[in-house]
């Protein structure tokens, strides 16, 4: 690698830390206990999650774009993204920073794809049925799952940690996917009420927001919780290097999904509920000691 190129490398990984930084304290909080490099690649996945979320739901709307005008950005964003893959450059730093993860950890445009396709779909889709559900929890959230999978097991190779088992290997992308379905669902229920009211959407087939009662919440927290369940048996499967952050993060939305289940429906949807930032630091020092107690692959 030359000398420019490196330093534009490392400009980029910046403003990729920058982006989570200021956007997302539970991630920021449960990527620190990732090793070094794994933390940082981990961290160019989600900062162009973010930069493709600002699209559709925060700056491009605030800066006066209807949907035609996000549609565009996003495709164009699309478009670099897949050619900075190719080509190792794009002027973008937060694409540039992704691309150069995705080339060396193995992410593809197969995962890159579905992605920007529930992106889109969030300026199209105003009614979810089950099956345009499940599609755009895929693409949405479970992909990212296997991309940060992809990140963990490149930074297992790197440092000698003997390669999991096919078998185990599916296992493992189960448990991603599961996470990063889990957490895309507890978000939906959390922002049920500013998802219909603000955006006009409405995410959960059959769930009028207006009408949310004890009986669908706990459906729904059912469901939730049969991801993170299928998410933590394979955390055993992880390395020292990811599995305190994967812990952190799968118990900040595992006690997410428990304060909404003590939250009446009407308060639900009228507010918002969040973790007190003392009990995420609770649950995080909680993670990183179960983690180095835990057996597992090394």
């Amino acid at each position: 690698m030359t000398l420019a190129l490196e330093r534009y490398g490392l400009a980029s990984r910046r403003a990729s830390l920058q982006v989570i930084r200021t956007y997302s304290t539970s991630f920021g909080l449960a990527s620190r206990l990732l090793g070094g490099r794994v933390r940082r690649d981990v961290v160019a996945v989600y900062a162009l999650v973010r930069l493709a979320d600002e699209v559709v739901d925060g700056a491009a709307t605030d800066a006066g774009l209807e949907a035609p005008g996000c549609r565009a950005v996003l495709d164009a964003l699309e478009a670099e993204t897949l050619a900075a893959m190719g080509s190792g450059y794009s002027t973008n730093p937060i694409v540039q920073s992704f691309a150069e993860v995705a080339c060396r950890v193995g992410v593809t445009p197969a995962l890159v794809v579905p992605f920007f396709a529930s992106m889109r779909a969030d300026l199209d889709v105003r009614v979810h049925t089950a099956e345009s559900f499940r599609a755009y929890v895929y693409g949405s959230a479970e992909v990212v799952g296997l991309m940060c999978l992809r990140c963990f097991l490149a930074d297992d190779a790197r440092r000698g940690v003997g390669r999991p088992t096919p078998s185990q290997v599916r296992r493992l992308e189960a448990g991603a996917r599961a996470l990063g379905a889990a957490f895309q669902k507890v978000n939906f229920l959390r922002d049920l009420g500013d998802d219909s009211r603000t955006l006009g959407r409405h995410y959960f087939p059959g769930v009028d927001p207006e009408r949310l009662d004890a009986a669908t919440r706990d459906r729904l927290l059912a469901d939730v919780r049969r991801d993170l369940a299928t998410a933590r048996g394979v955390v055993p499967l992880l390395t020292a290097g990811s599995r305190a952050g994967v812990l952190a993060t799968h118990a900040l939305f595992a006690e997410l999904a428990r304060r909404l289940g003590r939250t009446d429906p009407a308060a639900i949807v009228a507010g918002r509920v969040r973790v007190p930032d003392a009990v995420k630091v609770a649950l995080t020092a909680r993670a990183v000691l179960e983690a180095r107690l835990a057996g597992g692959r090394r």
